[in-house]
């Protein structure tokens, strides 16, 4: 009889952050007219490749690990976070809120990086999480005060795919690297 061999893929944490900027870069540039839109959504995909190149040459083949009781956890959260903002879209579409579902995501994801970062043990998600609680606030602010969804969806899109690029970068040590460039 054979043997099975059951191979685990580990993704480096910068470049799940790097493809979740990608994603929100993606939210803001489809609030664009088509045009504008594509130029914007094409920066936004090279920038996200080159995150994640990135974060694949920091962590090498034997980044840091996370055990398996932590490795659950963190997936449980991803799930709780599923689920609440599928949920939480369909209770504002049939409300005709809609133009919430963009900032109730960012706020979602923002709540669930404040245990994430202990179950990481990576301090500075607690301020990216913070920063998009934040963002998702003003969003919800912005959205409400308008006529339609593109101010917010664009606004909470961009500034959301910044700060999850700057994470990435930071995380990736990319950031490190450009002070000891500029020091030269």
């Amino acid at each position: 009889m054979g043997r099975s061999l059951r191979k685990q893929v580990e993704v480096p944490g910068s470049a799940v952050l790097a493809l979740a900027g990608g994603a929100a870069w993606l939210v803001g540039s489809s609030a664009l007219p088509g045009g504008q839109g594509t130029v914007v959504l094409a920066v936004g995909i090279a920038v996200t490749v080159w995150l994640t190149m990135q974060s694949g040459r920091a962590a090498g083949p034997g980044g840091p690990r996370i055990d398996r009781d932590r490795r659950r956890r963190v997936i449980y959260l991803l799930a709780v976070g599923v689920a609440l903002v599928v949920l939480g879209s369909m209770l504002l579409r049939a409300t005709g809120r809609g133009e919430l579902t963009v900032p109730l995501t960012a706020v979602v994801c923002g709540a669930l990086l404040v245990p994430a970062a202990s179950l990481l043990d990576r301090r500075s998600l607690l301020a990216l999480g913070a920063g998009l609680m934040v963002l998702g606030a003003g969003g919800a602010v912005l959205a409400l005060n308008s006529a339609g969804r593109t101010e917010s969806q664009g606004l909470v899109g961009f500034i959301g795919g910044v700060l999850l690029w700057a994470a990435a970068a930071q995380h990736a040590g990319v950031l490190g690297d450009l002070r000891g460039r500029i020091r030269r």
